[in-house]
């Protein structure tokens, strides 16, 4: 039997046992749903989440309008925590920050006032230092919000409503995207270009069976607020199809040569959402270890007016390796995840881009059907007083009888609403009426109001009737929209994958010359950098060269040409001229063989410049004996920095000379003791590469052949002796003769001369550059060489000071759009002895 004193509680109603995992399972899936729903994703209609669109409410209510002035952020925040969302109010103020920030919104719906942080990650300033209203754009998104446009609900005490949705005359989910991470999904949606945008959903409203490969023609692809280039299309096509997709950006650049001659890269824009002070302390790291070899410096000269990254590259350093090697380790190059992930009637789905734009139109739909109801009966309210007041305007005595007559104003409105056939809301108007509307400007003012109102309500009735026409409104809406707020891409879409990219398009085009020593260093020197002298100068120092190097070749091409070297073993190897390490006029160069696989015993012996490879231009080559050969272009593709055979030499032979020709053409093989053998180029026929050739011209066994040129008609040959002298010859001074003779002479060689080491075609207006062993070079005007007979020395080009000698010559390009420069005489050059006669025999 129990005690007395036993106290132990008394069981109330029932106890369910229930299973702990169904509990947490139940618990844990209503918590994702409210993150879901309540939090982390944007509703499809006005892109925002509920967090963002509080704070856009809070701030109509206060007033903070385009043309109103700014609040203090801390009472927007304030407001907003108080009546809407009893969250944190850091959380609500970094939110407010975002939707301020141009760099993080392609279109800003809050206008800020102070610091509300940068791209190299600095944060806002606190919410009582800065000041914020709403954008033009943001207060879009809540034109016609009290015109029963969407539904309201109640806040989280009941207290007060919310809209569940804005009206968004904007489609500000595609214009400004998202991102949120929910429990088990995730949005990462991109922003887009609003004209392209706007367009897009016009071509819905006149079609909605448009494919989205016809919506994909107004809307090419993102638009980032920090630009960039996107590389290909495919990840674009996949997430406009599917709703997911990956894009590649990169930042955009130029480069630039510095004064010293070094060159910079500059990088003005970075890819969307990167942090600048992280990125660059990322390539101090790179740098610091070496994984980036060819930086010297970098700096961030950004300010107010946009970004500007500037890395200034090594003297030599090849420009196409670092900036591969700064895309791969850095964000310079970053992946965009595209997930079209938005809440349609409350359910997440991924949508593509038609379902994006119709989801759009269709919440447009409702709300001009909605503002147009409310304006309807807006108006037929007010043309129903404005019919009771004319009434009574019309018989004013004895409406003012029937009220001095009436003991209280209830039963002057019952005597009038019997008398007239009136409403209770026209009598309770035409009894609060006052005095001053009685005049007949005011009758006049009343008849034609009620007059327009009735051309309003036909309207508004005429749009609810016809789908058409108001979806035409819409259409006409949106193009306002477009024209009043949209501006030009800031991202660039680059047709192909990003492998296929040319780094040229990024280079400058100019005129280069190629120098190469006797030891093998090799450098390019743009053509700009040498003066003009006169004929018989000594010229200007082009190499500080080793005691024992002296430069063997010199050859002029454009950056944006492949260069072909042909060695002596008669091994071809080409790259681009903008590879080759740029250096100064005096500057030793890079060896050749760090550029290029090329054997020891090898030396580079030709060089050719083209623009492709193919198989209607030929390489013809000619050696030292006079063997010549011909292969098509195309044969060299890849033969790239490792090299393929060109031609197979006889023992003791080398290769001394190479040039482009047509097919058709004739050429000139010229001899260094002055013979000249013109010749068709159709009795050479085309080889393979491992071929050895034939016989071109008969040379003497104390002879050599220095060099081939095409037969053009309006040039003239330009030769140069070792010793200085030179002339210009007619090619019509030479008849056509077969391959395998000797041919005819061209020049005089004499001890004064020395042999012949150079030739080249040469137009009058052009302009050649010399140099020789030691380094020497001078650029000079073809015009200032006269035109001579075949057996002439000709005149002094170059003084040469033994055992200096001229090594080589080549013709500088003027590109057809390119203005004439005007020449320039260097200071220290001595004055032409115009006086000098040409030698001739």
């Amino acid at each position: 039997m129990a005690s007395q004193d036993d106290k132990s509680p008394v069981v109330t109603g029932r106890i369910i046992p229930v299973a702990i995992e169904d509990e947490v399972k139940t618990d844990y899936l209503t918590y994702a749903m409210s993150v879901i729903v309540a939090r982390a994703l944007p509703d499809v209609r006005d892109g925002l989440k509920p967090v963002h669109r509080r704070l856009l409410y809070a701030m109509d209510e206060l007033g903070l309008r385009p043309g109103s002035a700014t609040k203090k952020s801390a009472r927007i925040v304030g407001d907003t925590m108080g009546k809407y969302h009893p969250h944190g109010d850091a959380s609500l103020y970094d939110a407010m920050v975002r939707m301020a920030q141009d760099f993080s919104l392609r279109y800003p719906v809050v206008h800020g006032q102070g610091n509300f942080g940068s791209m190299d990650g600095d944060p806002a300033a606190a919410s009582r230092y800065t000041e914020a209203k709403l954008s033009r754009i943001g207060d879009e998104m809540l034109q016609d919000l009290h015109k029963e446009t969407v539904n309201f609900g109640p806040n989280y005490d009941e207290s007060l409503t919310e809209p569940l949705v804005l009206p968004a005359a904007v489609p500000n989910l595609l214009i400004n995207g998202s991102s949120g991470i929910a429990v088990g999904m995730a949005t990462n949606m991109a922003p887009h270009n609003l004209v392209e945008v706007c367009d897009a959903v016009c071509a819905y409203i006149d079609n909605p069976e448009i494919t989205i490969e016809e919506l994909m023609k107004y809307v090419t692809g993102p638009d980032f607020p920090t630009g960039g280039i996107i590389f290909g299309r495919r990840g674009i096509r996949e997430a406009y199809k599917t709703g997911r997709g990956k894009i590649l950006v990169r930042g955009r650049f130029a480069v630039e040569t510095t004064k010293n001659g070094k060159e910079q890269i500059i990088f003005n824009e970075v890819p969307y959402t990167v942090n600048k002070k992280v990125l660059l302390e990322r390539i101090g790291i790179l740098v610091r270890d070496k994984v980036i070899d060819g930086i010297s410096s970098f700096n961030d000269e950004s300010d107010r007016d946009g970004i500007r990254v500037v890395i200034e590259l090594k003297k030599g350093a090849i420009l196409k390796v670092v900036l591969n090697q700064l895309f791969s380790n850095t964000q310079l190059q970053t992946t965009f995840g595209i997930i079209n992930l938005a809440l349609v009637n409350g359910k997440p789905l991924c949508l593509n881009l038609k379902e994006l734009i119709h989801y759009f139109v269709e919440h447009r739909v409702d709300v001009v059907t909605r503002r147009t109801q409310h304006d309807l009966r807006k108006a037929e309210e007010r043309a129903h007083i404005l019919a009771g007041l004319v009434i009574a305007l019309a018989n004013i005595d004895e409406v003012v009888a029937i009220i001095k007559a009436s003991r209280d104003i209830n039963t002057a409105k019952a005597k009038l609403q019997e008398r007239f056939s009136l409403s209770e809301v026209q009598s309770q108007a035409i009894v609060d009426m006052r005095l001053g509307r009685l005049t007949s400007l005011e009758i006049e003012k009343l008849e034609q109001e009620l007059a327009e109102l009735k051309v309003q309500i036909a309207y508004f009735k005429s749009l609810l009737e016809d789908s058409n026409k108001l979806r035409g409104v819409i259409k006409d809406e949106t193009r306002s929209i477009s024209e009043r707020y949209g501006d030009k891409r800031r991202t660039e879409i680059v047709h192909g994958e990003v492998e296929n990219i040319n780094i040229e398009d990024l280079i400058k085009k100019e005129e280069m010359m190629i120098l190469i020593s006797n030891l093998g260093y090799v450098k390019r020197v743009p053509v700009t950098a040498y003066k003009n002298q006169g004929r018989g100068g000594k010229g200007m120092i082009s190499a500080k060269l080793n005691e024992d190097d002296f430069l063997e070749q010199i050859f002029v091409a454009s950056t944006h040409e492949y260069i072909t070297f042909i060695t002596s073993a008669g091994k071809a190897y080409w790259m681009k001229v903008h590879e080759i390490p740029e250096g100064s006029r005096t500057s030793k160069g890079a060896h050749i063989k760090s550029l290029l696989t090329v054997s020891p015993n090898e030396e580079i012996t030709a060089i050719v410049s083209l623009k492709d490879f193919t198989d209607d231009r030929y390489l013809f080559m000619g050696t030292a004996r006079g063997v010549v050969k011909k292969v098509q272009t195309s044969e060299f593709s890849n033969a790239k920095t490792r090299g393929i055979i060109a031609i197979r030499l006889d023992e003791g032979d080398k290769l001394v000379s190479a040039l482009l020709t047509g097919g058709t053409d004739e050429v000139v093989l010229i001899s260094r003791k002055g013979q000249a053998l013109r010749t068709h180029e159709d009795a050479v026929r085309a080889m393979g590469r491992s071929s050895r050739g034939v016989s071109g011209m008969k040379l003497d066994n104390d002879d050599e052949l220095t060099g081939l040129l095409r037969v053009v008609t309006d040039e003239t040959m330009l030769l140069l002796s070792e010793y200085g002298y030179g002339k210009r010859v007619d090619f019509s001074d030479f008849s056509s003769h077969g391959r395998g003779t000797r041919g005819q002479r061209i020049y005089t060689v004499s001890d004064k001369t020395g042999e012949l080491v150079g030739c080249v075609n040469v137009l009058d207006n052009e302009e050649i550059m010399c140099i020789t062993s030691q380094g020497k070079s001078i650029k000079l005007k073809v015009a200032s060489i006269r035109v001579m007979g075949r057996s002439a020395q000709g005149v002094r080009i170059l003084s040469i000071d033994k055992p200096d000698f001229v090594i080589g010559v080549d013709r500088i390009v003027k590109e057809d759009d390119a203005e004439e420069e005007g020449t320039t005489i260097d200071a220290d050059a001595p004055v032409p002895n115009e006086a000098e006669p040409p030698v001739e025999e």
